[in-house]
């Protein structure tokens, strides 16, 4: 994919990224791929067939992109945001991961289900969309007149310093074998790989869920495929190569102009889909007066989304409108959204973000980001389910108590209430 002009290149790197998304988004609306819904039936009826789902679309990503990095047709190295950074923020991962999966169940959906619901006519989502996209814009991005960002207020000054340099990158492969870690990723990914496709199909009832093995692949095929353009898009300077973010970083000596310059050469590095930084660049797009400097890789990746998930709306006719059942559930969504746009921020990505494209890196912060999600979208869930079957007598503390035994985190002898 080598173009002769910047222009050129960005536009099919931009418009590859739509096509891409608009396929997810069609076939998860059709087959129902839903991550919180993976936990719901995994925490509250003990199915496992979403969740495989889940875990297959992780298993195709992982040996992709092991697949293409060994190959050199894909640099996740380089990739934004950088999953195998050296400093492990453990901290931000597991926070973040917690007030993302807290924030998802009250909100009714991941940052990927936000977007096809809106698809699918749910106004409620619309609402989750604008307040993690303020929330996540304003996590990066200073506030108006000032250098200070909700980053830097609430969160820099005492959780940075948690992070721990493992001298090297975070990758599983890197942790293993050191500088030289090409080997060790293909072979880590092979195994983890294959270990979870034994897992995921080994099940018969999975085996003959069309749908939630046609989610699985859909997902993951569609990480592996971004994973694939966003790094194989170049520029031929009469016999140079360059990438677009390459491109980008030296524009004034190769440019005439600085027409058509987008305004960072971050959201043109090696990426894949995550769902809640993306929100707020569109915010920044829509407060830019829709300059064509701040369309990105996430813009176009939130927009396909949402149009591939009408178009299977409009054909298959499941389009409602719905809006709020009462206060209290406008309420559950607000702080599900606030939740969701400081989580998924935190933890560099949501259940795609960190649970399918970070994983697909064999980065250990995405490990943990995933662990935490769950755990807290779990946990979520045991509480509102305790305070709704025993009403007064399960409070917060008594609820969230016998959750954490639930999930033999506590020992059994800590129960506040009867297991049901």
């Amino acid at each position: 994919m080598i173009f002769e002009s910047f222009a050129e290149g960005q536009s099919f790197f931009l418009w590859a990224v739509f096509a891409i998304a608009l396929v997810m988004g069609a076939l998860v609306n059709k087959t129902n791929f839903c991550t919180m819904g993976a936990i719901s039936d995994m925490v509250n009826m003990g199915e496992m067939g979403r969740m495989r789902a889940w875990i297959l679309a992780m298993a195709v990503a992982i040996i992709g992109v092991a697949l293409l990095e060994y190959l050199g047709l894909a640099d996740p190295d380089g990739a934004f945001p950088p999953y195998r950074a050296n400093q492990f923020i453990w901290a931000e991962n597991l926070l973040g991961g917690l007030l993302f999966g807290i924030g998802m169940t009250l909100a009714s959906g991941c940052g990927n289900k936000m977007l096809i619901r809106i698809g699918g006519g749910n106004l409620k989502s619309i609402v989750v969309l604008l307040v993690v996209a303020l929330i996540a814009y304003y996590m990066i991005n200073p506030f108006p007149g000032s250098d200070q960002t909700l980053m830097s207020v609430l969160f820099y000054d005492w959780i940075r310093p948690l992070a721990v340099s493992l001298g090297g990158k975070q990758d599983l492969g890197s942790l293993i074998a050191g500088g030289d870690a090409g080997g060790a990723r293909l072979g880590v990914a092979l195994v983890l790989g294959a270990a979870l496709l034994f897992y995921v199909f080994k099940s018969a009832d999975f085996r003959t869920s069309l749908d939630n093995v046609l989610g699985g692949l859909a997902v993951g095929l569609a990480v592996l495929a971004a994973w694939y353009v966003s790094s194989g898009v170049g520029i031929d300077l009469d016999g140079e190569m360059k990438s677009l973010s390459g491109y980008v970083q030296e524009w004034d000596f190769l440019a005439d102009s600085e027409a058509g310059k987008p305004a960072d050469s971050r959201s043109l590095s090696t990426q894949s889909f995550t769902f809640i930084n993306p929100t707020g660049q569109t915010l920044g797009y829509a407060l830019s007066g829709f300059s064509s400097a701040f369309l990105t890789f996430g813009v176009m990746a939130l927009f396909g989304v949402i149009c591939g998930s009408l178009l299977w709306s409009l054909v298959s006719r499941s389009f409602r409108i719905e809006w709020f059942v009462d206060f209290k559930d406008f309420l559950n969504h607000l702080i599900g959204a606030l939740l969701m746009g400081f989580g998924g921020v935190l933890a560099m990505g949501c259940t795609i973000g960190q649970g399918v494209t970070g994983i697909s890196t064999l980065a250990l912060g995405s490990f943990l980001s995933f662990g935490a999600i769950v755990l807290g979208s779990g946990l979520t869930m045991k509480v509102q389910y305790y305070k709704l079957v025993y009403e007064e007598e399960a409070t917060f503390a008594k609820a969230l108590i016998t959750g954490l035994v639930d999930f033999k985190l506590l020992p059994e002898s800590m129960r506040k209430l009867e297991a049901i």
